[in-house]
This record gives structure tokens, sequence and C-alpha cells, in this order.
């Protein structure tokens, strides 16, 4: 594991499945940039990176969607801790504070342990929070009103930036690396909107324009699997295209199951379903990340 597919491990943690590293056997790798090694030191640095990933920034960018849905919640899902009560505001507040600080501390500490000239994971972890903040859930901008982009804003905050601060804490974050993942955020988009789906009543109450209101449940739910599978096909093709037959065949196998769970829940019901289908599909889904990772860094 090295480079890009350390990327991947770092950023396991603020994945929607919250994965975590998956290891291969022990050995020092070596790849076109990366510089990770199977030691005491480059260990630390991933279990850091994965803190500030998932704990903190992925804790910090949830916290500040919730208390900016407070009132959709109240309306779809009333027991949630802030429309319930559960939480004060001045806990939120201080919740939200204590996450952001302690991720943006980490991936300082971060680029000084990796001996950056330019900060650039603490530059990555500052603009994917004013990305969650000021553009995603907060007015006016407030990106989640719109399906497609909010969406994609979503998918590519959860794959791209781990991805990105993972490389560049082992590797060099190049130009192919960030469109790589950007295209593999349109998988994020899918996988976004299987949350939409039971948020559908509060959303058309408060005028969210998101996929299943603006387009009804029964093509949403395609638009939803089409864009998570045409992805990960697209890729298998694009790794096959490149000589990676074996990095693509396992790519292709683990895409199979997700498509036999959609149809075998999502598809059936995607609001009744949605939790028994992310809890056995998305495995797969963060697997083929990893298996795309390795196949790109070797």
């Amino acid at each position: 594991m090295a480079g890009l597919d350390a990327g991947v491990a770092c950023g396991g943690g603020s994945y929607v499945v919250r994965s975590g590293a998956v290891p291969s056997p022990p050995r020092p790798c070596d790849t076109r940039d990366g510089n990770f090694h199977w030691t005491v030191e480059d260990v630390a640095k991933s279990i850091v990176c994965m803190l500030m990933s998932g704990p903190c920034l992925t804790g910090y960018t949830q916290t500040i969607n919730d208390w900016y849905d407070r009132d959709i919640d109240a309306i779809n899902e009333p027991y949630r801790p802030i429309p319930s009560g559960a939480i004060s505001e001045n806990e939120v507040i201080t919740q939200i504070w204590v996450l952001l600080l302690g991720g943006l501390g980490l991936g300082a500490l971060l680029d000084i342990w990796a001996g950056h000239d330019f900060p650039i994971i603490f530059y990555l972890a500052l603009g994917g929070s004013l990305l969650s903040y000021i553009i995603y859930s907060a007015p006016p901008l407030k990106l989640k009103q719109n399906g497609w982009i909010g969406n994609f804003a979503l998918g590519a905050s959860y794959i791209g930036l781990p991805w990105w601060a993972g490389q560049a804490l082992f590797g060099t974050l190049t130009t192919d690396i960030v469109v790589l993942t950007c295209l593999y955020s349109i998988a994020g988009l899918g996988i976004a909107i299987v949350n939409d789906f039971k948020s559908i009543e509060g959303d058309r109450t408060l005028g969210l324009q998101s996929l299943p209101v603006a387009f009804g449940m029964e093509t949403a739910k395609w638009i939803c699997v089409g864009a998570i599978d045409i992805t990960q096909l697209s890729v298998a093709a694009y790794l096959l295209s490149t000589g990676k037959l074996y990095y693509a065949l396992a790519l292709l196998g683990l895409t199979i199951p997700q498509v036999i769970l959609q149809f075998q829940y999502f598809l059936k019901d995607p609001v009744k379903y949605d939790v028994k289908y992310q809890a056995s599909a998305q495995p797969f889904f963060v697997f083929g990340l990893l298996v795309t990772a390795l196949a790109t860094s070797h």
C-alpha cells in the first residue's frame, strides 16, 4: 500500500461506511510517487490522517449539516439529537468548533511531520471545511438545495478529499489523480442520493430539490444505481485499457454483488431497505476504491 492506496486508507474513516485501512501483506512498497513503508512512523501517520479525515472533519461536517437541517429533520426524523432537544445549541456549537480545530490542527501536524514546504494537507482540510459550511450546508448558497450539484459535492468530499490528503502525505498529488477521484465521485453522487429518499417529505415541504423530489422516487432510484454502477464499470474499463487486467477483474467482481443487492433491496423499496442496502452493498464499493488505488499506484 503506497501513495494512492494509502490515500484511500487514510480517507476510509471519512467515507460513508467508515471502512478504515485494509492492509496488504507487510512489506515496503514503492510506487511511481508513493512513499509509504510498513514502519511504525508511517503507520502512525496513517492513523493520524484517518483521525483527521474521519472523526474530526467528517464529524464536523455531519454536525454542521445536521444543525442547518434541523427544520427538515424535525419533519423527517424528529427523534434525532438536535430536533429532539437531546443536545443543546451551545453543545452543538462547541462540538463543531472542537472537531473543526482538531481536524485543522492534525492537518498542520501532518504537513510538519511530512516535511512539506507548502502545507497542502492543512489547506485541503481547510478547503473541505469551508466547502461543507459556506457552500454545501449554509444559506444562501446551500448547494444541497440542488440534488445534482449538492450530491456531487458531497460525493467528492467523501471520496476525493481524504484520498487527496493521503496521497499528499505519502506521495505527490497530481492532476491525473485529481481527475480520477473527481470522476469516481460521480459514484459518490449516487450513494448520496440513497439518503435523500427517507427525507423526501421534509425536502418537498421546505423546497429542497433533491432528486427524489425533482424526478420522483421511481426515476431517482435508477439515477442512483446508474451513477454508482456505470462509474465503477467505467473505471474497470479504464484499468483494463491501461493493462491492469487483474485489477479490472477484481473491480468488476466487487461491482457484481452491489448490483445484486440493489435489485434485492434498494430498487424494491429505497426507503424501507436503505439501511440494509447500505450496510450490505457499500463495503464492496469501498473495497473497489482500494482496488483502484492499488491499480493506479503500481
